[in-house]
């Protein structure tokens, strides 16, 4: 066994568990604008995003895709399934969130949380909600 086979028994050919830690991404999310902690949102929001987008390659690629990428892994799976129109304009900007949410050297001055307003962690919320409910229908439909 291949040490490669090994991470992929371990972990990444665990669709369900990915899908199951991206909802629960989403629903700390969800506390999270109900605190209006909005740079935490945001960078929750993008991690359940990611983690139910990788659920679905692992699902129907057969594959972990290395990549933080929303927008990569949504273009990886349109190959295989049908992309609402507009999901990877809405989506793909969930991945701005990635880096500068949690780093204070990403900004020239002040702390991460003070760059994000409402309106950005709604939008965040709603693209995740959106790509989340994808992944979860695309699941259902195939066990």
């Amino acid at each position: 066994m291949t040490h490669s086979s090994r991470v992929a028994g371990l972990s990444y050919g665990r669709y369900r568990d990915w899908l199951d830690e991206a909802l629960d991404d989403l629903e700390a999310a969800r506390r999270l604008f109900e605190l209006g902690m909005w740079s935490k949102v945001c960078f929750f929001s993008y991690q359940a995003a990611e983690k139910s987008l990788k659920a679905l390659c692992i699902k129907k690629l057969g594959k972990y895709v290395h990549t933080h990428s929303v927008t990569r892994l949504l273009g990886e799976l349109s190959i295989v399934i049908d992309l609402p129109l507009g999901l990877v304009e809405r989506v793909g900007r969930l991945d701005r969130h990635y880096i500068p949410t949690r780093y204070p050297n990403a900004w020239p001055e002040l702390p991460p949380h003070k760059h994000y307003s409402g309106a950005d962690a709604e939008e965040a919320l709603n693209a995740a909600s959106e790509v989340v409910e994808l992944v979860r229908r695309e699941v259902e439909r195939d066990p």
